[in-house]
């Protein structure tokens, strides 16, 4: 399984690292660290030393009940950190965390890489359209409602089978508009109660039904935290756990704050693939 990224086609056979980099002053782990241009530029060439095939920009904070920001606030934030970092580093594959059209496409426009869409089109009709037009990859999330009313829209009849009927549904949505590389994330902890986050991760291997890459982000989430009694500062540890064993159910895209880390999870995990049942 192979995704082209601007005529780079990526291999997927053994599982790939997409570093986060979030340049939003409330994000729940790294919100406002980059107070300035070396700080991030810094960042991210510490993520791509450490093995990131990916870097995934966001500027609209997504955690539960964060602030809303207009899209004018989220293209001055984004669209001169994407100009920066194809300048310093040329080679970037960059996805672009937004469910925005217009940042979507000014992104693109600038050479970003892929979109990463909480929404999987639902929050902006042109979405699917815009980023068709550019041929690039899509990651396309479970996700119900908004960031600021999400937990209150947790009642499943059948979680599984819900997000699964979901993924159908928009990957039919998107495949009409002509998209190709299309990836999907079950969406850990958006419209998720924490047993609800433990079903789909046990239940992963289930979603490789669509045939195609699927992407984990459970990187110090709160359905780490609440568990082993932590915060996100110390939950790396946490984070490594369930990476390895999303590796185990077919994993192919680790979302991670912790890149170095995640790539040892990967090579361990590699190293022990023959011996799996």
């Amino acid at each position: 399984m192979t995704l082209n990224c601007k005529g780079q086609l990526i291999d997927l056979s053994t599982p790939k690292v997409m570093g986060i980099l979030n340049v939003t002053p409330d994000s729940f782990y790294d919100g406002g660290k980059y107070k300035n241009v070396e700080a991030l530029l810094g960042q991210v060439d510490q993520m791509l030393q450490a093995g990131a095939t990916f870097i995934d920009l966001g500027a609209y904070s997504s955690r539960p009940r964060s602030e809303h920001i207009s899209e004018t606030e989220e293209l001055s934030r984004i669209v001169p950190v994407v100009t920066l970092l194809l300048k310093e580093f040329p080679d970037i594959l960059m996805s672009i965390d937004t469910f925005r059209a217009k940042v979507a496409k000014a992104c693109l426009g600038e050479g970003a890489a892929m979109i990463n869409d909480i929404s999987a089109g639902h929050l902006d009709s042109e979405m699917l359209p815009t980023v068709a037009a550019f041929q690039v990859p899509y990651i396309m999330m479970h996700m119900r409602g908004t960031p600021q009313t999400m937990q209150q829209q947790t009642g499943y009849g059948n979680l599984v089978q819900e997000v699964l009927y979901y993924f159908s549904e928009r990957i039919a949505a998107a495949r009409t508009h002509g998209m190709k590389d299309l990836i999907i994330d079950p969406g850990f902890g958006f419209a998720k109660t924490l047993s609800q986050n433990y079903e789909l991760l046990g239940q992963l291997r289930l979603f490789h039904t669509f045939e195609l890459p699927l992407m984990v982000g459970v990187s110090r989430k709160s359905m780490i935290q609440k568990v082993i009694d932590t915060d996100a500062k110390d939950a790396l540890n946490g984070t490594t756990a369930l990476h390895a064993y999303a590796l185990t159910k077919g994993a192919q895209i680790l979302r991670t704050h912790d890149v170095k880390e995640a790539i040892q999870c990967i090579k361990l995990m590699q190293r022990l693939a023959p011996y799996n049942d």
